[in-house]
């Protein structure tokens, strides 16, 4: 049972037909003379085909480079020297621009002195420490003799050898002498702490060179990477720093980077094969219609579905040699998604469109026209996939459409390219 748009284009259909039929009837009508009736008009005509083809699709795309590396710049200063030409190839390491060195350079003679003083002084410190460690030991050997005087004389003045004003001066003698060595201990301790403190001087110091030494270098700016280098954001003369927008940027071209998007539907059919993906074999179309000699394979899908958009960025890869590609190009990026069996094919000429409704005339076996309604589908070079309408093997009009009528008899002329 039709559908109700069925309806309606199956009656568009009739109308058509109907009112070219009494416009063709009316003009034969008034120029039919007694000579008899004309000749059937030539038309050209090809065969419906049916055959497999590939299931083809494009996507809009963008170019990138592979690495892009934005020279920025890491220290402060007027800008002296660009070393490079804009759109040549830089290679890894290579000086791109320089920046006055000289305050930098006057911080680093600065950092080493202080390193020098902050050495100096543990020299000093480790000097001091040998010195109260010298003072240790003899008033430690002073007072073990002490201790053995005060020994010595305790018993002998139990004996009253010696009096007691002898053994009182022995044992202060040996109680000063206790004093000056914990004094020389606490010397040493002393010493030591300093010697702690100076090294850790000379290690910051050693670490104010070595950051002055790096941002020293951070005035000459190099690349990062081989690539091309592009046009500079800056000119010599002005002043840069940290803050500043990149001065340049680098880019890696072999292979460069396609970006296109999918819709989110399309993309799941993509993935449905064991291989997804990874089976496409890329072809790109460049801004002027012609297309890139080489193909592309798929590299990556990105991280997300892009909510607002319902679509998701997928990114090819294609050889570059020459780096003849340049990131920002526009290009369409085509690929084969499938194969589809049994397809039937007319050349597009041969199909009308009648306000949103498809017409195709057809020469029946005995040579006389029939308009019938058809349903297409993708468009495959210069032929029509129809979906409906027609049969393998049936002859199609492809030019002299004016002459025709619906049951009009004419005289088929093979088109010599028929349907591909």
């Amino acid at each position: 049972m039709k559908s109700q748009s069925q309806n309606r284009m199956t009656m568009l259909v009739a109308a058509l037909l109907l009112g070219i039929a009494t416009l063709i009837t009316a003009g034969c009508a008034g120029n039919s003379t007694a000579a008899g009736s004309p000749p059937p008009p030539d038309v050209e005509i090809a065969t419906v085909q049916q055959k497999d083809i590939p299931i083809e699709r494009e996507w809009i795309g963008t170019l990138n480079g592979m690495v892009n590396a934005a020279i920025k710049a890491q220290a402060t200063g007027y800008l002296l020297t660009q070393n490079y030409a804009e759109g040549s190839f830089v290679r890894k390491g290579q000086l791109l621009f320089e920046i006055d060195p000289r305050p930098l350079q006057a911080a680093l003679d600065q950092a080493m002195g202080q390193l020098a003083q902050a050495t100096a002084q543990t020299a000093q410190a480790k000097a001091g420490l040998v010195q109260a460690q010298a003072q240790l030991l003899s008033a430690e050997a002073n007072q073990r003799k002490a201790q053995m005087d005060e020994d010595r004389y305790v018993p002998l003045a139990r004996q009253q050898a010696i009096t007691q004003q002898d053994l009182d001066n022995a044992k202060q003698t040996n109680q000063s002498l206790q004093a000056q060595v914990a004094a020389s201990q606490a010397q040493v301790e002393t010493a030591k702490a300093q010697i702690e403190a100076a090294q850790a001087g000379v290690t910051a110091a050693a670490a104010a060179v070595q950051t002055a030494k790096v941002n020293l270098e951070f005035t000459k700016l190099t690349s990062p990477i081989d690539g091309i280098a592009g046009a500079a954001t800056v000119q010599v003369g002005n002043l840069v720093g940290p803050s500043s927008n990149a001065i340049t940027t680098v880019s890696t071209l072999d292979p460069i980077k396609a970006n296109f998007t999918v819709g989110e539907q399309e993309y799941i059919g993509l993935t449905r094969s064991d291989s997804g993906l990874h089976r496409l074999q890329l072809e790109m179309i460049l801004a002027d219609g012609s297309v890139y000699p080489r193909k592309g394979r798929f590299s990556f899908a990105d991280r997300e579905v892009n909510p607002s958009t319902g679509a998701i960025q997928l990114t090819g890869l294609f050889p570059n040699p020459g780096n003849k590609l340049r990131p920002g190009q526009y290009a369409k990026v085509r690929a084969t998604i499938g194969v589809r069996a049994g397809a039937l094919l007319v050349p597009q000429r041969s199909v009308t469109d009648t306000q949103g409704a498809y017409l195709v005339a057809v020469v029946d076996p005995n040579n006389t026209i029939r308009f019938t309604p058809v349903k297409v589908g993708d468009r495959i070079g210069s032929d029509w996939v129809i979906e409906e309408g027609l049969k393998p093997g049936e002859r199609v009009v492809t030019d002299g459409l004016f002459k025709i009528r619906p049951g009009v008899l004419v005289n088929p002329l093979v088109n010599s390219k028929g349907a591909k």
